[in-house]
């Protein structure tokens, strides 16, 4: 085999293994969007079908001497060639260890546990979940041994969403947060509260898709290869740098819940959307991981998108479309109030503030469950106890606690971390950023060009050509340092609160 026949070789290797991605993602972006509620099993036909094909095109004999040949010449490969070949060897050694039946059937118990949770959240009933989160989490555990015997089970898959994460760094950086947030959540809780009372008006949702889509042109997200549909929890799906989707949920009486689910969403989009154009349709054309990719959700989300130049740009837009429910309203009013901090129980409408203390239980909860400290039947109880000694708020149900969030059902355990991670890698990005663009100029004169540039020219356009730490310390000029985080918040609702 020469050099020149194993790079074409490549390339075809990775245009049929995206078909497959690509039908396997659309079979499951369908699922959640517009397929009937009972059509689950109509899906495990196909998926079966493409689940088995690309398990055998990943670990066949001829991929693996392709792969290997490469690894010998990385040195005469350039930069995208050589970091799809690793990429591609990392997939197939572990997915190779994984028994193809097993691993097939993962992806059908993925589809039956999806539409058994949303079965569950409507009904908020716990039990009709359990069965399929016990047989996930027992296999997420087995996989582990499979994948690597001798590393932590739980770190497995921490390590799938954030590469190098381990316990003891999570451990050390949810005990900082911890220890920095509950005084500034105590001196916020004991101030007076900004008023918000507007936005538990009535806000028709119709117009508060307008809303959606003034905002997705807004912050620059180009509607001929992003879309914008409803779902039961706000997610983003990217096939390609071409088509990237994005989801979120109108509640008439909670009109921020679209509003930031839009925005957070369009962050992810954003990412995906300025890939390099040589990436298209290759392990390095997306995002490099789970925190660096909240970290540009969760940066749109709320460093901008709770700023006050943010609320003084769209709100005119919103009185335009709501003029009856924000008649006496001021920028001013609405930052406060999109800033407002107070203990909840839907991580997703929490705020900024007290949000980290959301993905702790979630993180402290996965390693017990990992450990064996903690029985799946048991989760509900352990749910609400920890929402009480963390928050001082106790759910009501099932679907306003356990069920809230769809990560689980989709085998994303290890993912919650990236959130809290991200947040922080976004203080920092922020911090550079401002050394060379008036941030808040341009979220004021509705230009979000040159933080879009800034953004692309660091992170965005390497995809995963680079790991997670070279790309953040690369852009940020620094590594991770929580207490930059905790003095943005710190700063912020000083201000917001005039502590």
């Amino acid at each position: 085999m020469t050099l020149e026949n194993a790079k074409k070789a490549l390339e075809n290797l990775m245009r049929e293994n995206y078909a497959y991605h690509h039908a396997i993602g659309l079979i499951s972006y369908d699922a959640v969007t517009s397929a009937p509620s009972e059509a689950a099993r109509a899906r495990e036909i196909p998926l079966e079908l493409f689940s088995t094909k690309q398990y055998k095109l990943m670990t066949s004999k001829r991929t693996a001497a392709l792969l290997d040949f490469l690894e010998e010449h990385q040195t005469e490969l350039d930069k995208r060639t050589a970091r799809c070949v690793y990429l591609l060897q990392k997939d197939r050694k572990e997915t190779e260890k994984i028994p193809m039946k097993e691993n097939v059937a993962y992806s059908l118990l993925l589809n039956d546990a999806d539409a058994a949770w949303h079965e569950a959240k409507e009904k908020s009933n716990f039990s009709i979940f359990l069965p399929y989160l016990e047989r996930i989490f027992a296999t997420c555990k087995r996989f582990s041994g499979y994948i690597d015997p001798n590393k932590d089970p739980y770190e497995v898959w921490l390590d799938k969403f954030e590469g190098g994460l381990t316990r003891e760094k999570c451990d050390a950086f949810f005990a900082y947060l911890r220890r920095e947030l509950v005084p500034l959540i105590r001196r916020v809780q004991q101030a007076k509260q900004p008023e918000d009372a507007f936005l538990r008006q009535c806000y028709p949702k119709e117009g508060q898709r307008e809303l959606s889509e003034y905002l997705m042109s807004l912050i620059g997200i180009d509607g001929t290869h992003c879309t914008l549909r409803e779902t039961e929890h706000p997610f983003t799906t990217d096939f390609t740098k071409l088509d990237v989707r994005i989801t979120t949920h109108y509640y008439e009486n909670a009109p921020l819940s679209a509003l930031y689910s839009t925005v957070h969403e369009g962050g992810h989009a954003l990412y995906e959307l300025h890939t390099d154009d040589a990436y298209l349709a290759t392990p390095v054309g997306t995002g490099v991981s789970m925190a660096v990719h909240e970290s540009q959700s969760r940066f749109y989300e709320n460093i901008l998108g709770r700023s006050l130049p943010f609320c003084r740009r769209i709100l005119p837009e919103m009185k335009r479309i709501f003029p009856q429910q924000l008649k006496n309203v001021t920028a001013d009013m609405l930052w406060r109030a999109v800033n407002k901090s107070e203990p909840s129980l839907i991580r997703t409408e929490a705020d900024e503030l007290t949000y980290p203390l959301h993905i702790m239980i979630r993180y402290e909860l996965e390693k017990a469950i990992f450990d064996g400290k903690l029985e799946l039947r048991d989760l509900p109880d352990a749910w609400n106890r920890l929402y009480r000694e963390y928050l001082g708020v106790t759910p009501d149900c099932d679907r306003n606690g356990v069920l809230q969030d769809s990560h689980w059902s989709g085998g994303s355990i290890g993912y919650f971390p990236s959130y809290a991670l991200g947040s922080a890698y976004g203080a920092q990005l922020l911090r550079r950023m401002k050394e060379t663009v008036d941030v808040n100029s341009c979220i004021e004169q509705g230009d979000f060009t040159p933080i879009n540039s800034w953004l692309c020219d660091r992170i965005w356009q390497y995809g995963s050509l680079r790991d997670p730490v070279e790309t953040f310390e690369r852009a940020a000029g620094e590594p991770l340092d929580p207490s930059v985080y905790i003095s943005y918040l710190t700063e912020k609702y000083t201000e917001v609160y005039d502590l």
